[in-house]
């Protein structure tokens, strides 16, 4: 295929056609786009309903578009056309992976369902990403966060008890949706190199929600306990939250009998120890408010950085709590390089958000490449398709691309 990588990286070698939009689908994409796949976006043509639908659109959430869809090539195409499938025909036969999010009943209306697709190419990936599965009662149901976030359980055990269901703040059934995805598919290459054969990759968002719930599915699923809220507490040990320090907030986690006496001797109180209801984490979780008031009383007398510092020495786990812009000031996160700088066009400041793991043979180098406008591509991909100027110009006249 014409189109070379937007970057060098360790998937190089794979080209990604990307039929996704909204976020969960270019969440998965991102992390083969990041490492160097030639991913190809595929979009309708300008004018022609069905287009991408992202909250806030291309122009007006520009940040979030250069978030979701940097490294790419675009290309528009009308799928809902014989010819425009004529040719996502001839790019399947060229790719490796093929991902999408529609509703479950609409690839297979279009004619390009993973049986259709692997006819034409059986060494080809598909993936599909869904709100609620593939089949069954809900499947039809319009996928959205919050509803997946609700469904699969997560706003029964977020917030403060009593205060009723809680949504986590960023999109998490959409980016573990895309995660899970990114790692369905490379496990189905990893086969691959070993069958010759693709297969069908699916996840959905109930599905991400519902594995993120470990170990509060498990107390239901072994014990047959039903988790309710615990706002910023840890419900199985106690005392893991927030507590109020001399001029902000303080996270605290000491998880255990070992951490437990090393708090209370960082607290001066080493007293506490061998209070009665104290001495073990199920007695302090029977106790919570007890435990709670006693070392909260003591943490209000000195500042978070104080606390920090005499609690790290003295081996428990404890960090401040950072808004957005004081994460990006941070020493550890500058160290670790995660703002990618990318400027912008008025913003010459601007930066992303670095992908979360390293590969030593593969370091990132440079800004990544600019989220395409609609259709950059479109001429320079059939060329490589091996289509002449003719043939472009009469699909470009009837608008297939």
């Amino acid at each position: 295929m014409a189109t070379s990588p937007r970057r060098p990286g360790a998937l190089s070698r794979y080209t990604v056609l990307d039929a996704t939009r909204v976020r969960a689908g270019p969440t998965a994409v991102r992390t083969f786009a990041d490492q160097g796949a030639r991913v190809i976006k595929i979009e309708m043509p300008p004018g022609t309903p069905g287009g991408d639908d992202m909250i806030g659109g291309r122009d007006h959430n520009r940040a979030d578009y250069e978030n979701l869809h940097r490294n790419k090539f675009s290309l528009t195409l009308n799928l809902k056309e014989p010819q425009g499938r004529e040719v996502l025909f001839d790019l399947v036969r060229q790719a490796d992976v093929f991902v999408e999010n529609y509703r479950p009943d609409v690839k297979h209306r279009l004619g390009i369902g993973p049986d259709e697709l692997r006819a034409v190419n059986p060494r080809l990936v598909y993936a599909s990403i869904s709100g609620f599965g593939q089949d069954g009662p809900a499947a039809q149901w319009p996928g959205f966060d919050s509803i997946a976030q609700g469904m699969g359980g997560l706003m029964s055990i977020t917030g403060q008890p009593g205060a009723g269901p809680m949504r986590v703040g960023i999109p998490i059934a959409d980016l573990c949706a895309g995660h899970f995805c990114a790692l369905g598919i490379l496990s189905a290459l990893l086969e691959r190199e070993a069958t010759g054969e693709g297969q069908w990759v699916q996840t959905s968002l109930l599905e991400a929600q519902v594995a993120m719930l470990d170990f509060q599915a498990a107390q239901w699923l072994v014990d047959g306990k039903v988790p309710g809220q615990n706002g910023n507490e840890h419900p199985l040990t106690v005392p893991t939250g927030v507590f109020a320090t001399a001029d902000g907030h303080l996270n605290v986690a000491a998880i255990g009998q070992t951490m437990w006496t090393r708090l209370c001797q960082a607290l001066d109180a080493p007293e506490l120890v061998d209070e009665p209801g104290f001495g073990s984490d199920p007695e302090r979780v029977a106790h919570r408010a007890r435990v709670n008031e006693a070392v909260g009383r003591i943490f209000a007398t000195r500042t978070t950085r104080e606390w920090t510092e005499r609690l790290l020495r003295a081996g428990v786990p404890c960090g401040p709590i950072h808004t957005i812009d004081q994460v990006f000031a941070d020493p550890q996160v500058q160290h670790l390089g995660l703002r990618w700088p990318r400027p912008l066009p008025g913003r010459p400041d601007a930066a992303l958000v670095r992908p979360p793991f390293r590969l030593s043979a593969h370091p990132l180098e440079g800004p990544p490449e600019p989220a395409p406008h609609q259709g950059d591509h479109t001429d320079e991909i059939l060329r490589g398709l091996g289509y002449g100027e003719d043939r472009i110009t009469a699909l470009r006249a009837q608008r297939i691309v």
